[in-house]
């Protein structure tokens, strides 16, 4: 089992004793470090908390997940402040994105949701990744990756993480042209939409992640997600591309070190 990173996990939404207890498991779990994403500024500041436990292996992304109400304007404010005074230790702006899920579950209740703002709330922190010279993580499948898609360009941000990925034929070969990287969880193991992804996507532009500590199915159903997790996506990724195991990890791992530039 070689040595990995995983790419997107929120640390800060464990509970305390098993956030601790993944830190120090880290070195037995062969995992070399996480990139420990934030949802807003209570989240930035436990993430923050939990980096100084280990900061050669924990990395802290900043930002604001779109799958939640939209913050105030003095909220907002002061999340950008916060981060624009922290931004020496954050390793890229995320987890940001578009609200897919929610405006789903509005439309299909027969209500109507507003995206624009959430465009707007988007905009605001891909300006800002583009004034720090930071990369982004980010919250956009479907339609809303072909949205992110036009803003990236906009701002001119090359450097992208699209977490989780799904989307169409269409959108993935423009993400493709555009050097856009894709991370992959463990529901490569039983999804076939992940598997299909992962059969197109080059092993070049792609990281493993847990998203932990969201909770899988198949042979992880009733475990709590621990990093551990990506050495499985790992091997079911080397299969789908028909590589070894060993190839495989060093490819992601070295993508993941040049995605974050990591030292």
């Amino acid at each position: 089992m070689m040595s990995a990173i995983d790419a997107h996990i929120h640390l800060d939404m464990y509970d305390e004793e098993s956030a601790k207890a993944i830190i120090a498991e880290l070195e037995d779990s062969q995992v070399q470090a996480l990139i420990a994403v934030s949802r807003h500024l209570d989240s930035c500041k436990a993430t923050k908390q939990l980096k100084s436990l280990a900061p050669d292996h924990i990395f802290a992304a900043y930002g604001f997940h779109p799958e939640q109400e939209l913050p105030t304007e003095t909220q907002l404010e002061a999340l950008i402040g916060w981060m624009s005074e922290h931004v020496s230790d954050m390793i890229a702006v995320g987890e940001i994105g578009l609200p897919y899920y929610t405006r789903h579950e509005v439309e299909e209740a027969g209500k109507p949701f507003d995206v624009a703002p959430y465009i707007q709330l988007l905009q605001r922190f891909l300006w800002q990744a583009a004034q720090w010279d930071k990369p982004v993580v980010l919250h956009a499948v479907y339609e809303d990756a072909e949205i992110v898609c036009d803003l990236l360009a906009k701002y001119g941000l090359k450097r992208a993480h699209f977490h989780w990925f799904k989307g169409s034929v269409e959108t993935v070969e423009r993400m493709i042209g555009a050097g856009y990287y894709i991370s992959i969880t463990p529901d490569v193991l039983y999804e076939e939409e992940i598997r299909t992804l992962v059969r197109s996507f080059p092993l070049e532009l792609m990281m493993v992640e847990t998203d932990g500590p969201w909770p899988f199915e198949g042979p992880f159903a009733g475990n709590e997600t621990h990093p551990r997790m990506i050495h499985a996506v790992i091997e079911q990724i080397a299969e789908l591309k028909g590589k070894t195991v060993q190839d495989t990890a060093a490819i992601l791992l070295q993508n993941t070190y040049r995605f974050y530039q990591l030292s």
